[in-house]
């Protein structure tokens, strides 16, 4: 009987044909995902788009980084827990993911605020993993918000929660709302450094010293004149006193 193994070769090479690139490419291996991926009944999302995310972003930040972008993710998916909100686990791990990567070496020449640049990086790869438009731009507008107090509460759940959670691991916002065992196991699962203040300090005054204009108007702006003396803050009520339209010239 002759070999059927000719004829099954070209029925596979057919479907591979037919289906496009994405049965053509070759499957890139994932990065692992952190240690002790669940804390306080919350489980850090286990798919190829989150294990690329955290392989994308472990590659680029630094250990003080990536580990308070995870940080952010359980502070976060806590405090959707205890609200009661309904969200996408895996976009919120991509929001937290990007949510500090415009502060990575590859926009050492940027102008952008460090914001845009994680809010783009973000969309791109959401993008490029299938996921919608809208669902994209929305976690767009989360990252590029997430420093602008007073806005992303009365967005949609990602960006309210995101923004929380990075205030809560950077200054402690909402400390008591969240219970000491949940404190705790966040801190055992992935724990902050003793001078975990200044060195994210340091790390963003590196990443923003070339463009300070970006930080204005947000809390950045106060690290900038922490760490430089000679950085001054805009004062928008000189801008307006001093515009053409008050003084005539």
């Amino acid at each position: 009987m002759p070999s059927r193994r000719p004829i099954t070769a070209i029925c596979i090479a057919i479907a591979i044909a037919m289906a496009g690139p994405s049965l053509a490419r070759e499957p890139q291996p994932s990065a692992p995902m952190p240690e002790s991926s669940e804390v306080s009944g919350v489980r850090l999302p286990d798919s190829k788009m989150a294990r690329d995310v955290t392989r994308i972003v472990r590659d680029a930040e630094g250990d003080l980084l990536f580990q308070h972008s995870v940080r952010v993710y359980y502070w976060a998916a806590l405090a959707g827990k205890r609200k009661g909100l309904s969200v996408d686990p895996e976009l919120l791990y991509v929001a937290a993911m990007f949510h500090d990567f415009g502060m990575t070496s590859g926009y050492g020449t940027s102008h952008s605020r460090f914001e845009v640049d994680g809010a783009n990086a973000a969309r791109d790869f959401l993008k490029k993993h299938g996921v919608s438009d809208t669902d994209s731009q929305n976690i767009w507008l989360a990252i590029a918000l997430h420093t602008t107090n007073g806005i992303p509460p009365h967005l949609f759940p990602i960006a309210t929660l995101l923004a929380e959670g990075a205030n809560m691991d950077l200054v402690a916002a909402g400390y008591d709302d969240f219970t000491a065992a949940e404190r705790n196991a966040v801190e055992a699962a992935h724990p902050r450094p003793a001078r975990f203040a200044e060195g994210f300090m340091q790390t963003a005054y590196d990443s923003l010293k070339h463009r300070p204009e970006t930080t204005q108007g947000t809390g950045l702006a106060d690290i900038m004149a922490y760490k430089d003396p000679t950085f001054v803050r805009r004062d928008y009520s000189s801008m307006m006193l001093k515009s053409r339209w008050n003084t005539g010239k």
